[in-house]
């Protein structure tokens, strides 16, 4: 029941006119503000848990050793009573000296991988920002640089630093590709259609035809507005029973898991499910 309790007061803060319904509009405003909140409150934490992290030693760099022992004593537990050991060839062996839940050992594993990931110029280190990208991706200025980088490499063909209407819509094939059935012909004719009206509405600011490095940032970042108003689209278009383009706290009750998911509810969790 607390559940629905949160999910009601939610609907009340987010119901701006106070007409018992929520539209497009108020949602979006309300997960987009949440977002906000949510980067801000990342970056505080982060540097605070980096400075709590970084004491052995204390080198302005935090260790793999130093998170998985905050890791373990945040869990309850010490480097005594659960650890990692090294064998010859540098393969971490994990050391159990009192039960630890599954899922605590499966989290070590997703961390340790996504460390790995994380770490540009010292497998065994993370920088402040790094260990920013590490534990909150969405707020890191450095994964959405690298996420520029991706299109770029995907899309950019004539390697210009800028990208076109075309080279952001269509898609390439390898050659043996050509004899593609008619039906995945249509199916990409209509995300060729859907992209393109993207590039125009949301990724081309200026009007001019083509994308620089700064329209596609902005394009991608997590704070854009774009993206709220899209999650509020879906959310309405899943859970909108009525039809009338708005949601009734009924109608979210009835769908109340995917609001539960959602960032309207929880932003954090729903930026971490994503990735």
């Amino acid at each position: 029941m607390q559940s629905f309790y949160t999910v009601e007061e939610v609907f009340k803060k987010a119901d701006i006119n106070h007409d018992n319904y929520l539209n497009t509009e108020e949602l979006s405003k309300w997960i987009n503000m949440k977002t906000q909140e949510h980067i801000h409150e990342s970056i505080v934490e982060n540097y605070k848990i980096f400075l709590i992290t970084d004491v052995n030693p204390k080198n302005g760099l935090v260790s793999w050793n130093e998170y998985h022992s905050y890791f373990l004593q945040k869990n309850g537990y010490n480097d005594s009573s659960y650890g990692l050991e090294y064998t010859g060839n540098g393969v971490e062996k994990i050391i159990h000296r009192k039960k630890m839940p599954r899922r605590l050992e499966e989290a070590i594993m997703r961390d340790k991988a996504s460390w790995s990931e994380t770490s540009k110029m010292d497998p065994n280190h993370l920088t402040l920002d790094e260990f920013l990208s590490f534990r909150h991706p969405e707020s890191s200025y450095s994964t959405i640089i690298s996420l520029v980088d991706e299109i770029y490499k995907k899309f950019d063909r004539d390697g210009d630093e800028i990208l076109t209407e075309d080279e952001f819509s269509t898609f390439r094939f390898d050659d043996d590709d050509d004899d593609q059935d008619h039906a995945l012909s249509e199916a990409m004719s209509r995300e060729e259609k859907e992209r393109r009206k993207e590039f125009r509405d949301v990724v081309d600011l200026n009007k001019d035809g083509k994308a620089t490095r700064k329209e596609v940032l902005t394009y991608i970042d997590p704070k854009n507005p774009r993206h709220a108003k899209e999650e509020a689209e879906t959310l309405i278009s899943l859970a909108d029973i009525d039809k009338d383009g708005r949601l009734s706290l009924n109608e979210i009750f009835n769908k109340i898991d995917l609001f539960l998911g959602s960032k309207m509810i929880d932003t954090g969790r729903s930026f971490h499910d994503e990735l």
